[in-house]
C-alpha cells in the first residue's frame, strides 16, 4: 500500500462516528412445551456497566472489577419462555490477558493487557519461562464447538494467524505463552508488511513503554470500518475465510494504550496518565510510514467498536501519549532471517 493510501485509510478511520462491532446472538432453546407461560427472572445491573479502566481512590488507573452480585429485578415477557437468544459475550480470563470473544466473527472483540517491567522481565534461570518454539496454535475448547475458530479455517487462507495479545508479552510461564496461541486470541492478518512487520513494530513499541511508565494498559480491537466507493456511498466490505466461510477478516486493527506513573518522587500517589489510540489498516504498510500518521481519537475507536474503554475521569486526566514519549516505532527487518513463521499445516481428517 502506498503511503498516501495508508493515510487515506487512517483518515477514514478517524472519521467513523457510528456502527459498533456486531455482537453475536445465540439461540438457546429449552423444552418447555409442557409448562405454562411464566415470567423468567433475568439479572439486570442496578447501574450502567463500569468502564473497562477507571481511577481508584489513590489516583491509580485500574481495570474495572467484574460484577459479582447482581439482583434479579426484571422478568422476561412470555414470548421468551423457551429461551433467551442473547447476545452472549465470552469473557476469557487468561494468565497474561483478558479478552472478550465474538462468536459471530470468531475472533476477539477486544483484548486487554497490563504490562510493566516485572511482567515482561525474563524469569529466573531456575524457572520455566515461556518458549515460543514450544507453543502451537490450538482451538479454544472452552468455547462452544459451533462458534470456535478452527485450525482448518486458516489453511491456505492467505492470512497469518495474527496474535491480538503477542506471545512476547507472556514470557512468564509456558502456560501463559501457550494461552496466546489459542485461536480465541487470533484474527486473520495480512502477513508480509503487516503482522510480521509494522504490526510487530507497534507491539514492540507498546512493550518499550514500560521503560518510561510504571503501568501500561494495552487494548487491541479488531475493527470493520467503511470506505467511500466511487458512487459516493460508504460501505463496509470485508473478506470471510474458512471452510465453510465463517471467520471474518477485520479491515483495521486498533491499539489503544493507557500509561501511568507517579507525577513526581515526592507525590507517588498522584498519577500522571497518558493515553492514545492508533488504527492501522489490515494491509501492507511501508516501514517508512510514521506511527503518528495512524493516530485517532480514543472516542473514535470506542464508537466504531461499540466499547467504553476508559471512564470520563481517566480521559479528563490523561494527556496524549505522544506528549509524554516518542511515538516512533523501531524497524527490525534485520530479524527476518532469524524469525521463523510457523507454516499453516493441512487440516487433519
Amino acid at each position: 500500500m502506498a503511503g498516501g493510501a495508508v493515510q487515506a485509510a487512517i483518515f477514514a478511520a478517524g472519521a467513523v462516528i457510528g456502527g459498533g462491532i456486531a455482537t453475536v446472538i445465540v439461540n438457546k432453546r429449552r423444552d418447555a412445551s409442557l409448562l405454562p407461560p411464566r415470567p423468567i427472572p433475568v439479572p439486570v445491573p442496578a447501574a450502567a456497566p463500569p468502564a473497562v479502566v477507571q481511577v481508584d481512590n489513590g489516583g491509580r488507573a485500574r481495570f474495572s472489577e467484574p460484577i459479582r452480585d447482581v439482583g434479579f429485578v426484571q422478568v422476561l415477557p412470555p414470548v421468551l419462555k423457551n429461551g433467551h437468544p442473547g447476545p452472549i459475550s465470552d469473557m476469557l480470563v487468561r494468565r497474561a490477558y483478558t479478552a472478550a470473544y465474538d462468536r459471530r466473527l470468531r475472533h476477539p472483540s477486544w483484548t486487554a493487557e497490563h504490562l510493566n517491567k516485572a511482567s515482561l522481565a525474563p524469569p529466573p534461570a531456575a524457572a520455566n519461562g515461556g518458549d515460543r518454539s514450544k507453543s502451537t496454535f490450538v482451538e479454544d475448547e472452552s468455547l462452544p464447538e459451533p462458534f470456535r475458530a478452527k485450525l482448518k479455517d486458516y489453511f491456505r487462507s492467505g492470512y497469518d494467524r495474527g496474535h491480538m495479545v503477542p506471545a512476547a508479552d507472556a514470557k512468564s510461564t509456558q502456560e501463559a505463552m501457550n494461552e496466546t496461541f489459542l485461536l480465541s486470541n487470533i484474527a486473520p492478518q495480512v502477513g508480509e508488511g503487516f503482522n510480521r512487520h509494522y504490526w510487530a513494530y507497534l507491539e514492540d513499541w507498546c512493550r518499550k513503554l514500560t521503560n518510561s511508565f510504571e503501568d501500561v494498559y494495552v487494548f487491541t480491537v479488531p475493527l470493520y470500518l467503511p470506505r467511500q466507493d466511487p458512487d459516493g456511498k460508504w460501505r463496509v466490505t470485508h473478506e470471510v475465510i474458512g471452510s465453510p466461510p465463517n471467520i471474518a477478516v477485520p479491515t483495521h486493527f486498533a491499539k489503544v494504550v493507557l500509561t501511568s506513573k507517579p507525577s513526581s518522587a515526592s507525590t507517588p500517589s498522584i498519577r500522571d496518565l497518558s493515553m492514545g489510540a492508533f488504527v492501522l489498516p489490515n494491509a501492507i504498510i511501508p516501514d517508512t510510514a510514521p506511527l503518528t500518521g495512524f493516530i485517532v481519537p480514543v472516542e473514535a475507536v470506542e464508537k466504531a467498536a461499540g466499547l467504553t474503554l476508559f471512564s470520563d475521569e481517566v480521559k479528563a486526566k490523561a494527556k496524549h501519549i505522544c506528549q509524554s514519549t516518542k511515538c516512533d516505532v523501531t524497524i527490525r527487518r534485520f530479524d527476518d532471517a532469524q524469525k521463523k513463521v510457523k507454516a499453516i499445516g493441512a487440516p487433519k481428517n
